[in-house]
């Protein structure tokens, strides 16, 4: 019985994963199928980089879209990185274990707030502090890049704090024994030895920021440009599917489906760098 037991539930887990890769083909084929003849009949080279959105006219050039995703996540993560890895470093390194135990969790917590509140605070709060103080609409690049960095936070600074954590603890006790300080022991041991997982934690925030939506329609300001400063309105390529799907219809529909082939090709990339990293750090250990 026993036998017949574990059988039993080896097969559950192994059915409750493959449904979980079953979904996640499903979902790829069916953005792929859906947007894959798009760009070969449109042309990728035509889709990427031209500059004109105008469905109406038949006009499918996604480049400033392209362009403010970029900007946005390089801005997200010049935010949200640097903060998150001296965050992880900090609370790792000098604060008692049981405040950490506390504090990890909290900030944990921010992951679980939906991105809606973090786009109505940028709306409410950060848009009126740009506009007034530094010019421009309020709603534009600049937020929209503040408000992903925070939101990238819970995801960098988890990930970096279990990859310092990992570090063996005679790293850190030889180094002191020969004399170095902590700065010295953080800077010149601690950071090389988790340094792929710190690069994986960045790189999975940046995964986070390139792929938000709702935070980003809310803050960004949608205007279909190509950003000549931090203060202009832009509109990203999930905005743009987002807000457009619900009436877009023919090639119009196709298009954004072409537009989320992008997305997911980014993405996959992305993630596969994280784990390529985050192998090699445990290959290592």
């Amino acid at each position: 019985m026993k036998l017949v037991g574990e059988k039993g539930v080896r097969r559950i887990l192994m059915a409750t994963a493959f449904s979980a890769i079953s979904a996640l083909l499903l979902i790829a084929l069916f953005i792929i199928s859906e947007g894959l003849p798009f760009i070969f009949s449109y042309g990728l080279g035509e889709f990427l980089f031209t500059s004109e959105w105008q469905p109406h006219l038949g006009k499918f050039g996604i480049y400033p879209m392209v362009v403010a995703s970029l900007w946005v996540t390089f801005g997200a993560m010049v935010v949200g990185a640097p903060l998150g890895v001296a965050g992880a470093f900090f609370l790792s390194e000098y604060v008692p274990k049981a405040v950490m135990r506390v504090i990890k969790p909290t900030i944990e917590l921010l992951a679980a707030i939906p991105s809606v509140v973090y786009g109505f605070m940028g709306v409410m709060v950060l848009a009126p502090i740009i506009r007034d103080n530094l010019g421009g609409p309020g709603l534009s690049l600049l937020a929209a890049s503040i408000i992903l960095g925070i939101m990238i936070l819970p995801t960098v600074i988890s990930i970096s704090i279990d990859s310092i954590l990992a570090v063996p603890q005679s790293y850190r006790e030889g180094s002191l024994a020969l004399g170095a300080t902590v700065w010295q022991t953080i800077y010149m041991v601690t950071v090389k030895a988790s340094k792929s997982g710190i690069i994986a934690s960045i790189i999975l925030g940046m995964g986070r920021a390139i792929g938000e939506t709702m935070a980003v329609i809310m803050v960004a300001g949608n205007s279909v440009n190509i950003p000549s400063s931090s203060l202009d309105s832009v509109r990203t390529l999930t905005a743009n599917i987002a807000l457009e799907m619900s009436y877009a219809t023919g090639l119009h529909r196709q298009a954004l489906f072409a537009t989320g082939v992008i997305l997911f090709v980014v993405i996959i990339i992305l993630n596969s760098i994280a784990s390529v990293a985050i192998r090699k750090k445990t290959i290592k250990k």
